[in-house]
């Protein structure tokens, strides 16, 4: 059994460092629509599903739910303006998913903004909508969004699994590292973001009960800091976690002092704001990672015999 005290910390640590960075979630304004207005959302997107998923689990400390509440808030309120940003990105880019995406869990923490839910519903009955060329793995993904909402999804979550390398459970030594990240988000999308490991069909949770614990092993021995957090989310997911004690005790020493997790080997030099953008997500993983991992930890414990 992990040290559910060290898998707690990784997670303070790391939602430390996010707060302090705060204004790293920025946006361009002034960039040209015509090389990407809407990259710099994707951070925010992100955090929120991590933010998410933090009060969801209810296993996070005071300060470290205090400090996610401040930091939703404030990029909410500063970054996003208020979602008027969101609005302007949906305009630049009026068949973008992308501000719907990053739309959605702001407001199942009860942010809202009608003129992305107007649009949204219009949005998703088009044509368009459903024939946007995207990954496998993104177009669950979509869908499951779409339910989330409350929408009907195009195409129903069951079909678009279809698609995914993961739901053909391919040969495991083939798994590069763009085909585990599809992995890890596809596991996400399936399971809510760890809500519901159910959600998992049983050959696919065999199968990464069979496999996971050889990725893992593989990504620790390359110090690919970045996807093993997600690895070890996707083993949170799983209905029967191996918590992987190795995996974690490398993981949480890969974390700087200030709470920074390096996404490959070392921290990288440079600027505040090019730091940033190397770590920012490796960071919000092991944020992740920490709040289900110890969830899982705490519930497998107070299921033990005593």
């Amino acid at each position: 059994m992990t040290d559910t005290r060290l898998v707690h910390t990784v997670g303070v640590g790391a939602m430390e460092w996010l707060w302090a960075h705060r204004d790293g979630f920025r946006l361009e304004t002034d960039v040209d629509p015509e090389v990407g207005f809407l990259e710099r959302f994707k951070p925010i997107g992100e955090l929120a599903l991590v933010c998410k998923v933090l009060f969801r689990e209810g296993v996070a400390g005071s300060r470290q739910a205090e400090l996610a509440r401040r930091l939703l808030d404030h990029v909410w309120r500063e970054t996003l303006d208020g979602g008027a940003m969101l609005v302007r990105g949906q305009r630049t880019e009026p068949a973008s998913p992308i501000p719907f995406e990053v739309y959605l869990p702001f407001r199942e923490l009860g942010h809202s903004r009608p003129e992305i839910e107007r649009h949204a519903e219009l949005n998703t009955r088009l044509d368009s909508w459903y024939a946007l060329e995207t990954t496998p793995t993104r177009r669950l993904g979509l869908s499951a969004f779409q339910r989330r909402f409350g929408l009907t999804p195009r195409p129903p979550e069951a079909e678009a699994l279809r698609s995914t390398w993961l739901a053909r459970t391919p040969e495991p030594w083939t798994v590069e590292g763009h085909i585990a990240y599809d992995v890890t988000h596809c596991v996400f999308h399936l399971t809510d973001w760890g809500e519901n490991p159910d959600g998992l069909p049983p050959d696919i949770a065999d199968y990464l009960a069979t496999w996971l614990p050889a990725w893992i092993d593989d990504w620790l021995d390359l110090r690919r800091w970045d996807l093993l957090g997600e690895l070890l989310v996707v083993d949170a997911c799983l209905p029967r976690p191996t918590l992987d004690e190795t995996a974690w005790r490398a993981f949480a020493a890969a974390q700087q002092p200030d709470g920074a997790m390096p996404a490959i080997r070392d921290m990288p030099e440079g600027d505040e704001e090019t730091v940033f953008d190397v770590v920012y997500h490796s960071t919000l993983v092991a944020a992740f990672a920490s709040v289900l991992a110890t969830s899982r930890a705490l519930t497998e414990l107070a299921g033990a015999p005593s």
